[in-house]
């Protein structure tokens, strides 16, 4: 039988200590992706209004 090629790590013994962070910090990320348009709004508003 062909062995896996890449290294899953499905054997670690503290698998959840190596995922928990992984998903978090991926959830994170779209987070802050999804409303990075918006924040750059809030910004870009303060700025044009102290310019005026």
């Amino acid at each position: 039988m062909i062995d896996t090629v890449l290294h899953t790590g499905s054997q670690h013994p503290n698998l959840v200590w190596v995922l928990l962070p992984s998903l978090l910090s991926f959830a994170a990320g779209l987070g802050i992706g999804a409303a990075s348009g918006r924040l750059r709004n809030v910004f870009d508003h303060n700025r044009t209004a102290s310019n005026d």
